[in-house]
C-alpha cells in the first residue's frame, strides 16, 4: 500500500498520541508497582507481599508491566494521511501497514463530536453502533461512510480540516 510516489507529500497528515494525563497516571502506577516489586524482591532480596510471587515471576510481571506495557503507550499513535488518490490511517505499532480507502469508495465523511466512552466504550480500535473507531483522545473525529454501506470514525483533533481536505477531493472525482 504505496502513498503514490515516494517524493508526494501529503494533501493532510495528522499523526496523535495517548495524552490523556489519567492513562499515564495508570500507567505510571502500575509500572511503578513493577518496578519497586523487582527492585525489593530481585535486586534487594526481601519478598513483596504476604504471598510473595517466584522470582521468575516478579522478573516476568516487570518486564512486561514496567517496560513494554509504558513503551507500548508512548510509542502508540494514530497516523492519518490524505494522498491525491485516498485517505490512509494506521494504529501503530497495532497496524503496521496502512489501511487504504480509495476515495472512489467514500459516499461521505462529515466532522462529528461523539462520546468516546458511551458510543465506542472508549479510546483505541473500538467497535461502536456506528461501525468501527479508531481514536486515541479528545472527542472530536470524522465519520466516514463507505458506499458499501459501512462507517468507520478517524478520531482527530483537526476534524473540521480533515472533513473539507476528504470532501475536496471526493467531490472534484479523484479516485
Amino acid at each position: 500500500m504505496t502513498i503514490g510516489p515516494l517524493d508526494e507529500v501529503p494533501l493532510f497528515q495528522e499523526i496523535q498520541h495517548f495524552r490523556q494525563p489519567w492513562i499515564w497516571v495508570l500507567i505510571g502506577g502500575i509500572a511503578g508497582i513493577a518496578w519497586y516489586s523487582f527492585i525489593r524482591q530481585i535486586i534487594l532480596g526481601v519478598p513483596f507481599g504476604s504471598n510473595p510471587a517466584p522470582d521468575a515471576g516478579v522478573i516476568i510481571i516487570f518486564v512486561i508491566f514496567g517496560i513494554i506495557f509504558p513503551v507500548w503507550f508512548l510509542v502508540m499513535k494514530l497516523e492519518i494521511q490524505i494522498s491525491s488518490t485516498s485517505l490512509r490511517f494506521r494504529m501503530f505499532p497495532l497496524h503496521i501497514k496502512w489501511r487504504e480507502v480509495p476515495f472512489g469508495s467514500v459516499a461521505g465523511v462529515m466532522a462529528i463530536i461523539y462520546l468516546p466512552l458511551r458510543e465506542y466504550g472508549g479510546w483505541g480500535i473500538r467497535i461502536g453502533r456506528k461501525g468501527m473507531a479508531y481514536n486515541v483522545s479528545g472527542d472530536r473525529g470524522v465519520q466516514v461512510t463507505l458506499k458499501s454501506g459501512k462507517s468507520f470514525l478517524l478520531g482527530s483533533q483537526r476534524a473540521e480540516e480533515l472533513e473539507l481536505v476528504l470532501r475536496s477531493r471526493i467531490r472534484t472525482g479523484e479516485r
